[in-house]
């Protein structure tokens, strides 16, 4: 490793703590250099001379893998406050979508992810063709997520409550309980809902969803035969099965399109959904202007999805409903 006065402060820059980022968010060289688009040794080479400069290792083996020092996780901290301010400092004079070259990750679920992210892109990369996204699960999303810069934006039902943390409705959904109607009837009761067996999502950290905070305080609860990790996997267990799903009525348009739907027997409350950021992006311009670009896909990417939706009781190859059990928001009322 070079010597620390082999280096000074002014041979930083924002490649060198961009790679800093990447290095520690991938736990690879190799990631990290895919991420970033340039070869290993150049991620290896840059490395050594962020070393020298901080006087730190950074990274060390562990297993076949490496992990950030404790110096490295402080200073990936104020890595992701610079580069901010870097932003920032850019796009002060005025933000040109057309000369924008940036990537943004995006926390979102399968519904959410399928529902908005792919007409999000087309809508952005219209504009900007330099724009690259990336999407990780968001799970029950955590505070920690927005204030480490895991990600830029979180689309979720569940927005994690923090001073720091800014939220905006998009839209809501009615629950419904989803069947294979070659093997079943629909509950038509609370008792023969409470008695059916059940399939859900259960995302890490745990925790219930809204229905079943309803029916716990109720002294009631759903007897689960099977808990999956995301939407995507509820259909194999359903099929063939007499077991019933309680989920956002919008799957129905695309990952559970061959299943009937019928209304939840008890009361049940609604699915909102938010897009959450944090507050060091609120007036960030590029970050402001993809959240406008955000809301105004809400409104046609609900219309697709009601094309996409057969009435209840109806064969998905018959007639379309019109729409679905969708309360807008602002973006849907303009």
């Amino acid at each position: 490793m070079p010597a620390m006065s082999e280096f000074d402060h002014l041979d930083l820059d924002g490649h060198l703590l961009r790679l800093l980022l990447a290095v520690l968010e991938e736990g690879s060289i190799t990631r990290a250099a895919q991420r970033l688009g340039v070869t290993q040794s150049a991620v290896s080479h840059l490395l050594d001379k962020l070393r020298g400069i901080v006087g730190d290792p950074l990274f060390v083996k562990s297993g076949r893998g490496i992990v950030p020092t404790a110096h490295a996780q402080a200073l990936a901290v104020r890595a992701r406050v610079i580069l901010d301010q870097l932003r920032s400092f850019s796009h002060a004079a005025g933000f040109d979508p057309a000369t924008l070259v940036a990537s943004v990750t995006i926390a979102a679920n399968d519904l959410q992810r399928d529902l908005l992210l792919p007409m999000l892109l087309r809508y952005v990369r219209a504009q900007a063709p330099g724009f690259a996204m990336r999407v990780i699960p968001s799970d029950v999303p955590t505070l920690e997520m927005l204030r480490d810069e895991q990600c830029q934006l979180v689309i979720t039902p569940r927005p994690p409550e923090g001073t720091d943390i800014l939220q905006k409705r998009l839209f809501q959904d009615r629950y419904r309980v989803f069947y294979d109607a070659s093997q079943r009837e629909p509950p038509r009761s609370a008792e023969e809902y409470l008695a059916a067996e059940h399939v859900s999502v259960l995302y890490e950290p745990r925790r219930r969803l809204d229905i079943d905070e309803v029916l716990a305080a109720r002294g009631l609860q759903r007897r689960f035969v099977a808990l999956v990790p995301g939407f995507a996997g509820i259909g194999p267990f359903l099929r063939g099965s007499q077991s019933i799903a309680t989920l956002p009525s919008l799957l129905r348009a695309h990952l559970l399109s061959g299943f009937e739907i019928a209304p939840v027997p008890l009361d049940c409350p609604p699915m909102p959904m938010y897009m959450v950021w944090h507050l060091r992006h609120q007036a960030d311009p590029v970050h402001r202007w993809l959240r406008q670009q955000l809301e105004m896909v809400v409104a046609p990417a609900l219309a697709a999805a009601a094309e996409q939706m057969p009435a209840p009781g109806e064969s998905v190859q018959r007639a379309r409903a019109p729409r679905p059990s969708v309360v807008g928001s602002k973006a849907l009322r303009r």
